[in-house]
């Protein structure tokens, strides 16, 4: 699917878009008692894999002016939000309900030190009962906008 997009202009006050015209949304959103560091962790995690599952949302590599080759990033904004475990709970429910792709980001996985372990810790716990830390989720604008309801935009 090949979307059509407008250039993002951003209002220097607030660091965000002012106008975003992409016809889908990547919206990551994080339990809002992490510490600093375990909110970037859980973002950087929460990301990666939506490269692998729906390229779609990676965009071209990077060259600079001397031909230095960079790896390709997500081509549009990623939205970060931040809610009570409740308000991450009942995101999580809308995001299944209306089979969105989504990554999520349990308590567990701050124990955990790699990956094997991380699946298994997620593997063990029924989807109803993650203690969810964090919940990446992606489509179309509108249906992001109803899984994210509640949540308040990062600081």
């Amino acid at each position: 699917m090949q979307e059509t997009y407008k250039t993002v202009a951003y209002d220097s006050r607030q660091s965000r878009p002012m106008d975003n015209r992409f016809e889908t949304k990547i919206a990551v959103l994080l339990r809002d008692d992490l510490e600093s560091w375990q909110r970037l962790n859980v973002t950087a995690f929460l990301v990666s894999g939506l490269g692998t599952e729906l390229p779609e949302v990676i965009g071209e590599p990077y060259e600079d002016a001397d031909g230095t080759p960079y790896l390709p990033m997500i081509r549009q904004p990623v939205m970060i939000f931040e809610a009570s475990k409740e308000t991450l709970t009942a995101a999580h429910s809308r995001a299944l309900a209306r089979a969105l792709p989504r990554s999520v980001f349990t308590s567990d996985l701050f124990t955990t030190g790699n990956d094997r372990d991380n699946r298994a810790a997620v593997r063990a716990v029924a989807a109803g009962e993650l203690d969810l830390v964090g919940l990446a989720v992606y489509g179309p604008r509108n249906g992001v906008d109803k899984v994210v309801k509640g949540a308040r935009m990062h600081p």
